[in-house]
């Protein structure tokens, strides 16, 4: 059983960033033949040659196995649960093994706003696979991609568009989650007592290295764990905090820059404008009478 939908984007549609191309879903039984008629020129596909797209795909796997292979990655088997991500120009296949079957969900689509995630490194074409698992938000954000699809009501690219950003949201958050429930819980405590004792001391000279010595970790471990656990660097994270404190006593006080520099423990009050108007794009006086 196939159910699917190709769309049209115009002109002004392609300059919202992203454009849905095509949505659907299938259930291959068992002993099926695959890939199923019905495709749009340029999408069907045998799967002993495979095939090379000009978009983005994006399908998720909520039953079933099958497996997967492209230039990039070697043949992989695809679990209940999985999402695999098809990158534009780049060549692939993929088919559910003939005694299991699969159900599968799908979307394709281009724009600058994925182009921009895959060349910050958020997607690459090496990593293609996540282990998401079961997910019923997951399938109905398919269910209402195809139900927009279908309706095709003025600017309805742009509401498909919202739902691919929230799939794509959705999947990298679930597997890094999924990694992180891996991760021992006494590894995740001692990271979230980190971010508390740093939060806490944003106007105290406590350094990264002496919180690290306080948790009984090197700083070198520490520092890995934190960036494995939280995305982001300890120094950094410190860093951000306490120039977000810096807004708000720019925009509550009276303090002046010179004094609210001390008291964040930067290093002089010329090192703490050049940091603050390179994280804003302003000087701290040029933040402060705009939000006055």
């Amino acid at each position: 059983m196939q159910n699917s939908k190709y769309l049209v984007a115009s002109e002004r549609d392609l300059e919202w960033g992203l454009t849905v191309s095509t949505v659907g879903h299938e259930i291959i039984e068992p002993g099926e033949a695959y890939p199923t008629r019905g495709h749009a020129y340029g999408y069907y596909f045998y799967v002993d040659k495979g095939r090379t797209l000009d978009e983005y795909q994006l399908l998720y796997n909520p039953a079933g196995e099958g497996v997967f292979k492209s230039a990039s990655v070697p043949e992989t088997l695809i679990k209940p649960g999985d999402m695999f991500l098809l990158f534009p120009g780049e060549w692939h296949t993929y088919y559910p093994l003939d005694d299991k079957g699969w159900e599968s969900y799908w979307i394709g689509f281009k724009g600058k706003n994925i182009d921009d995630r895959v060349r910050a490194g958020f997607l690459s074409k090496e990593k293609p696979i996540y282990h998401v698992g079961f997910s019923h938000e997951i399938q109905q954000l398919y269910q209402e991609a195809y139900r927009t699809a279908l309706e095709e009501a003025p600017y309805a690219q742009q509401t498909m568009a919202g739902i691919v950003n929230h799939l794509i949201g959705l999947m990298y958050s679930l597997e890094r989650n999924n990694e992180l429930n891996r991760t021992s819980h006494a590894q995740v405590d001692i990271i979230n007592r980190a971010q508390k004792l740093i939060r806490e001391s944003l106007e105290k000279n406590l350094t990264i290295q002496d919180i690290s010595q306080g948790l009984g970790l090197s700083y070198s471990s520490f520092r890995k764990l934190f960036k494995e656990i939280t995305g982001i660097a300890p120094a950094t994270y410190q860093h951000d905090l306490r120039l977000q404190r810096a807004k708000e006593l720019l925009s509550a006080t009276n303090e002046s820059i010179k004094e609210i520099a001390y008291r964040l423990n930067f290093e002089s009050p010329d090192y703490f404008s050049s940091k603050f108007k390179a994280k804003t794009g302003m000087k701290p006086s040029e933040f402060r009478a705009m939000n006055r």
